[in-house]
């Protein structure tokens, strides 16, 4: 990160057009920026005219995104200082600025406000422990005033932004969803999974780490009316050897088996990554991990396959998935126990996946529309 810092100087010196209009994205980290995507590709189809500039400030996201093809130009944004931020716009010298989510740059959103650039922050969402609400916090505030307009993921960031008198805020909800349509639509098909899943019902278990391995290995081990697909989060040859250890059912890996051998197991395991959001197609109940860690990973690309969502506690800082449970389509569990109970009800009891399975779809279905919304408000639609 510190050398892709100080690389971003030369990057735009050899790349900037002079002559070019670039929209400038800025996206913390890889999820961020699938937070931007649909409003990068969607300008891209609409207004060619521009180009499109994407900065990171994590290496996730920088080096995932790096040779992303929907940008003209892709670097890290240097440090937050005056002579950065300067030396920074000099160069590019944007027509717009989109910053994703959390973004708020204290220096650059000064000078790009003082050089009457509009600055729009997307996908934001706020809450009353963050800094700018606290008494200590309210002159790092003054930043959130350089913001042109704010497209906001709910009610509660909108009238946060009032309470400090800040009236520019639209609750248009988040281009995640958005992003995972598209996702869905340009899903592969993998005949290993298609073998695999054929005519058996299929538990998908994406982005599992030890501690969720340990409540749903266990019962799929004596539930062998059900096939499982794990996707873990970490694929590593110790993390694959300790989820072996722990199944009691035939097993093969992605990689290194065939679609016949495959037809005759019981679990599927993904020892690679860029599949998962394809997989989550030939599951019939999807789980999501990290919700006995850190907090829990993607459940809307699970969702957007109209199929029930089930993970763990470490999820009230996750919108999406507070609303999938009040949607009825998602399921929190805090252990052995609740996980069996669920499981059974799902087994014996067609109707109610039916309907669950249905009402996470309905949820992430009736919340599409914010890029349309965003850029058509900046006169980009």
């Amino acid at each position: 990160m510190w050398r892709g810092e100080h690389e971003a100087f030369s990057v735009l010196k050899a790349k900037v057009d002079p002559d070019a209009q670039y929209v400038w994205f800025h996206a913390a980290s890889l999820g961020e920026f699938e937070q931007g995507r649909p409003l990068m590709e969607r300008l891209r189809l609409k207004h060619p005219e521009y180009k499109i500039l994407l900065t990171f400030f994590s290496p996730s996201g920088y080096e995932v995104r790096k040779n992303y093809e929907g940008a003209d130009i892709i670097c890290y944004l240097p440090l937050d200082t005056v002579v950065n931020a300067r030396r920074f716009l000099r160069l590019v010298r944007p027509v717009t600025a989109f910053f994703i989510k959390y973004e708020f740059w204290y220096n650059y959103f000064h000078i790009l406000r003082h050089r009457n650039v509009p600055v729009y922050s997307v996908s934001s969402i706020f809450r009353p422990e963050q800094v700018f609400f606290r008494w200590y916090g309210r002159e790092y505030a003054r930043v959130l005033r350089c913001v042109s307009h704010f497209y906001v993921q709910n009610e509660e960031s909108k009238r946060l932004l009032s309470d400090l008198g800040i009236d520019k805020a639209t609750v248009v909800g988040d281009t995640r969803f958005d992003r995972v349509v598209q996702i869905k639509e340009a899903a592969k098909q993998l005949p290993i999974a298609e073998s695999f899943s054929r005519g058996h019902r299929v538990f998908v278990a994406g982005s599992s780490w030890p501690p969720d391995e340990d409540v749903f290995i266990d019962y799929f081990n004596q539930h062998k009316e059900w096939r499982l697909i794990i996707a873990p989060h970490v694929i590593g040859e110790d993390h694959l050897r300790q989820i072996c250890s722990k199944l009691k059912m035939r097993t093969v890996m992605y990689t290194e088996t065939t679609p016949e051998e495959a037809a005759g197991a019981d679990c599927l395991i993904i020892n690679c990554f860029g599949l998962l959001s394809s997989i989550y197609q030939y599951g019939e109940v999807a789980y999501v991990g990290g919700g006995f860690g850190v907090g829990i990973h993607n459940v809307l690309e699970a969702a957007v396959w109209d199929m029930p969502v089930v993970f763990g506690p470490n999820n009230m800082r996750f919108q999406e998935a507070r609303g999938l449970i009040d949607s009825g389509g998602g399921f929190e569990i805090d252990g052995d126990d609740t996980f069996r109970e669920l499981m059974d009800r799902f087994s014996s009891d067609g109707q109610l996946l039916k309907s669950v399975s249905e009402k996470a779809g309905s949820f992430v279905k009736g919340q599409v529309g914010a890029t349309e919304s965003i850029l058509h408000s900046v006169g980009l639609g």
